[in-house]
């Protein structure tokens, strides 16, 4: 079959990148509800964030590491600090951060609710880019997006949450908020970053990032902790998944199809993650996240048409 013939009609993208952007979907929003499982939430036996966290990192740094080699590629000398600034931004704002929090917060919220919050990211990706880059002016439809997606992570957080400001829920959503401008800050990092290749880049963030996590592990008690294989079992494909194959399929769609294309995932990840929800483990949300999914995804569409279509 030639490359023509395996061009879908509607969009121009070849089935090969549609199998890339549908695998890296579901292996992203199939990261909330491992995690659950690794936490153990609403189990009797689990694994603390902090040993889940370095776990994942380390595997996924691993696998990047083991690419790395094989392409007899190596990171950047140590020389070169400006790089490695940017590198270690990238590990500490795009992955510590962020998966710290949402593991945390998984102990007690569902994973799809978790994933949800995720979608609100390029909402504070174009907020970041007007204040931080010049060629990013405000435009009407960029405010209007903004200002919707914020009403939409206002609606998130619901009455119920809103009730005590001590309750387990308000504080577990405070830190997927936090996991969110993480993630978005990692967006605006990298495209502030100097030029260095994608898988260079990646492996090396990782490092930073796993080596950086690692601490956390020592402030856990082994005797604390209940645990059994299908805990371990869910930090390994954490580990292997999201954070290693991951990482090499990101890269491979920028490269085939570009940033704009990529960017889909982020309305297509919540979708997923909660249709794994509801099959897995019986999650449902209620009227104010779907209300709330509405408003982000429509304020992640206007601040993009805003943009005139940069993917953040």
């Amino acid at each position: 079959m030639t490359a023509a013939a395996m061009t879908t009609k509607d969009t121009g993208r070849s089935l090969t990148d549609w199998g890339l952007f549908a695998l890296l979907t579901l292996i992203w929003a199939g990261a909330y509800p491992m995690t659950r499982v690794a936490v153990g939430k609403g189990e009797t036996a689990g694994l603390p964030p902090e040993w889940i966290l370095p776990g994942r990192l380390m595997i996924g740094a691993l696998v990047l590491w083991a690419v790395l080699l094989a392409t007899g590629k190596r990171p950047p000398p140590l020389s070169e600090r400006r790089t490695w600034l940017f590198i270690a931004g990238m590990g500490i704002v795009g992955s510590v951060i962020p998966f710290f929090f949402i593991t945390t917060a998984q102990e007690t919220v569902n994973s799809s609710l978790a994933a949800l919050y995720a979608s609100a990211s390029p909402v504070f990706v174009a907020l970041g880019a007007n204040l931080l880059f010049r060629e990013e002016k405000l435009t009407l439809g960029t405010g209007a997006g903004m200002a919707l997606g914020f009403l939409g992570i206002i609606v998130l957080f619901g009455p119920e949450a809103m009730k005590g400001a001590g309750n387990a829920t308000l504080l577990a959503q405070c830190f997927l908020l936090i996991a969110t401008m993480g993630y978005a800050g990692s967006t605006l990092i990298a495209r502030g970053a100097p030029p260095v290749e994608p898988i260079v880049f990646a492996a090396s963030y990782a490092t930073v990032s796993a080596a950086v996590s690692l601490p956390l592990v020592f402030l856990i008690d082994p005797s604390t902790v209940d645990a059994d294989w299908t805990n371990w079992l869910a930090v390994l494909g954490l580990g292997f998944g999201s954070s290693g194959l991951a990482q090499i399929l990101y890269m491979l769609v920028i490269v085939r199809a570009g940033a704009t294309f990529l960017s889909l995932t982020g309305y297509a990840i919540p979708l997923v993650s909660a249709a794994l929800g509801f099959v897995f483990f019986r999650e449902t949300q209620s009227w104010n996240a779907l209300a709330a999914f509405a408003l982000i995804l429509g304020g992640v569409w206007l601040a993009r048409r805003g943009g005139k279509g940069r993917a953040g």
